[in-house]
């Protein structure tokens, strides 16, 4: 579904991904592991046009996406949750939903959606006319995937969103991205916690200074030895 082939891009004179390869099938989960600084917000911001790809290719669904605007990304089916959740804090949690769904016309779709959401976030539902800056962090990461969700993505990528979270969302938010995926939506994960992301996807890639150094399936990487010592703690 999603292929980048040597990828390069960067911040001004700095290049940050160099020759990146990495590709992301019909119905997996595929994790991105690495250190601070390694790429992996980088990776998902160019993907999602955000940055501007200096070489190689990236191609969605058959097509290639290379610098599309990011409107144009989002329309044809990639869908960021960013890292720090960004939701519309002086929106009320109803509100920020009805943002993720703002290329869908069919208001009796959008309530359909909202039922699916709420299902799956069922705080959300209790909350809905509270202002989304007034929900805990665990309650604002349920927002903004629930968000992204409403859009219909045919790709989701999920930005760190265990980061700073507490146990018992971390489980919760887990338990939703593998039910998300059961369903039928492709997920490019990034994730501090290797651990938990390795768990539940198919296969991971692991990159240093912009470059993938290993990659396989997920269970394989959960007991490489590398991998233990350098993102396992092990």
């Amino acid at each position: 579904m999603l292929k980048l082939e040597n990828v390069c891009c960067g911040y001004g004179q700095r290049e940050v991904l160099k020759s990146l390869s990495i590709k992301v099938g019909v119905s997996e989960i595929v994790t991105i592991i690495g250190a601070n600084g390694a790429g992996k917000t980088t990776t998902l911001m160019t993907i999602s046009g955000l940055l501007k790809v200096r070489s190689g290719k990236i191609i969605f669904s058959s097509r290639e996406i290379n610098n599309r605007p990011p409107q144009r990304i989002v329309e044809q089916g990639i869908i960021q949750v960013p890292e720090g959740r960004h939701i519309f804090p002086y929106l009320t949690v109803l509100e920020n939903l009805q943002m993720g769904a703002f290329l869908q016309k069919d208001t009796k779709a959008i309530e359909q959606d909202l039922t699916y959401v709420f299902s799956l976030f069922p705080i959300l539902s209790e909350r809905r006319k509270q202002a989304g800056g007034t929900l805990s962090g665990g309650e604002q990461q349920m927002l903004a995937i629930a968000r992204g969700l409403m859009a219909h993505p045919k790709l989701l990528l999920l930005d760190e969103p265990s980061l700073g979270l507490a146990p018992k969302f971390v489980d919760l938010i887990f338990e939703v991205i593998l039910k998300i995926n059961h369903e039928g939506t492709p997920i490019l994960l990034v994730e501090q916690n290797a651990q938990r992301a390795l768990s539940i996807a198919s296969r991971g890639y692991v990159i240093e200074l912009g470059k993938v150094v290993l990659e396989g399936a997920a269970s394989d990487l959960l007991q490489n030895q590398l991998v233990k010592q350098a993102y396992l703690g092990n």
